[in-house]
């Protein structure tokens, strides 16, 4: 422990004096170990999340006998605890400390994500249950709004942008990772040990035998390994304040603009993240009832020369774009400021999705149209991925600029919270309407938030430049 680290430090856990506007009562050492700790953890907590996003939509396929629309619902409900426990997490920081939360956080993941992986292995198991598990796996969503308020808390203004940038980002690359590893895991016969295995269909093809509780399985000791790390390592900020006093956040008219900015870009991001593999299957996949016919060999083409695509094979793509957009525009915002990167993630967003919604409507007249209508739509997400990645680092940016300390991470948490009802807004959206109607809808949303970001933050003279 550095000398600096021992004259602040109050006890075993609790920081004795800390401002890090203040190069003498700051450690810039434990700031940046507090920031790769944590991130790790949240990486563990979005794995925990949207594992069941990388499950649901091969359910069926290993026994399960679902409806398009539990389906949804199954995605879409993680996002629904999530946002709810974002809610609790977002005052936890001030009251329970960094390591407290962290470590008990991280532990709380193990049950939802063992829960999976044995109800993975004996596809026989109720609706309601699968629908507890999914609500379990927000407790990964809620930990956002306490991670990044309290990592807010060791750095200085000026590498604010970059810190919470670094952790956001690094942290949703574990969407990718569990959508990206879940159909390499699931084939790896030598993790027989792990449990009996199931027997996938796939049109046109024979059937694979999968070891799908591995998907879940894999994340176990990492977790086990994050939690004691974070309370073996990690200490407090000594900024204190109960429930009531954090609640003056909503006084502020700032507050609620960055929560309808926030929404635009990490609402869209976690909606798009839980709902893109199934919105692939229905559109392009074997959910679109249209494209699928025949048996035997000829189930997986509709018009010669159209194959049906692998929705595994391209939906880690969106994440991964929209995490490393977050993490390489981070430093921009410091050097530039965030006000200016969220009008650009605006007017971006806007005409990526408007640019996305006629491949919403396959044309099943030919193969060609077919291939170049996916073509359209895989590139059009992506798009919208690396728009949302830009305004999720922009708007970090501008929040610690806007408000003071204890309010900036206070606001941090509640926009993280609401955000993340994005994954359960997406399901339901696109249950009850078409997805061309959704998508217009986000274009109108886009469009609201560049005049918010252009008259309150960005144009000369507004009345929070940030």
């Amino acid at each position: 422990m550095s000398t600096l680290t021992e004259r602040l430090q109050g006890g075993p856990e609790w920081l004795k004096s800390w401002d890090p506007e203040n190069e003498d009562t700051w450690d810039s050492r434990l700031a940046w170990q507090t920031l790769w700790i944590t991130t790790f953890s949240l990486i563990m907590c979005f794995a925990a999340w949207f594992l069941p996003s990388a499950i649901v939509p091969k359910l069926n396929a290993i026994g399960y006998t679902f409806t398009q629309v539990q389906l949804y619902w199954l995605a879409a409900i993680p996002g629904l605890s999530g946002g709810l426990m974002r809610l609790v997490w977002m005052v936890l920081p001030p009251i329970m400390g960094t390591r407290k939360m962290v470590a008990a956080t991280t532990l709380l993941l193990f049950f939802p994500v063992l829960g999976w992986g044995v109800r993975s292995m004996s596809p026989d198991a109720p609706y309601w249950e699968l629908v507890v598990l999914a609500f379990l796996a927000g407790i990964g969503g809620g930990a956002f709004s306490g991670f990044m308020p309290s990592t807010s808390y060791f750095f200085p203004r000026r590498m604010q942008g970059t810190a919470l940038g670094l952790q956001a980002g690094i942290g949703n690359f574990g969407v990718s990772l569990v959508q990206l590893l879940t159909p390499w895991l699931i084939g790896l016969g030598f993790l027989w040990w792990l449990g009996q295995s199931q027997m996938m269909k796939r049109p046109g093809r024979p059937d694979l035998e999968v070891w799908y509780q591995a998907a879940s399985f894999v994340w176990l000791p990492f977790i086990l390994i994050g939690a004691w790390i974070a309370w073996q390592y990690l200490k407090s900020v000594p900024i204190k304040a109960n429930i009531k006093q954090q609640f003056d956040i909503f006084g502020n008219p700032d507050t609620w603009w960055m929560t309808i900015l926030y929404i635009m870009t990490f609402g869209t991001f976690s909606g798009l993240s839980a709902q893109f593999g199934l919105l692939m299957i229905n559109l392009y996949g074997t959910g679109n009832a249209g494209i699928v016919q025949g048996t035997g060999a000829d189930a997986q083409i509709l018009i010669a020369g159209y194959s049906v695509p692998d929705p595994a094979a391209y939906v880690f793509l969106g994440p991964l774009v929209g995490a490393g957009a977050r993490v390489l525009f981070a430093p921009l915002t410091d050097r530039m400021g965030g006000a200016i990167w969220t009008l650009v993630s605006g007017i971006g967003l806007a005409g990526s999705i408007a640019w996305t919604i006629p491949s919403l409507t396959p044309d099943l007249t030919s193969a060609d149209t077919l291939q170049g209508g996916f073509n359209q739509f895989l590139w059009g997400m992506l798009a919208i991925f690396l728009f949302t990645g830009i305004g999720n680092a922009s708007t970090f940016k501008q929040m610690p600029m806007i408000f003071e300390r204890r309010q900036a991470g206070g606001v941090i948490g509640w926009t993280g919270a609401i955000a993340a009802f994005g994954p359960f807004l997406f399901g339901v959206g696109l249950t009850i309407m078409s997805p061309t109607t959704f998508y217009w809808i986000g274009v109108a949303w886009a469009i609201a938030c560049i005049g918010i970001t252009w008259w309150r933050y960005a144009r000369p003279g507004a009345p929070k430049k940030s």
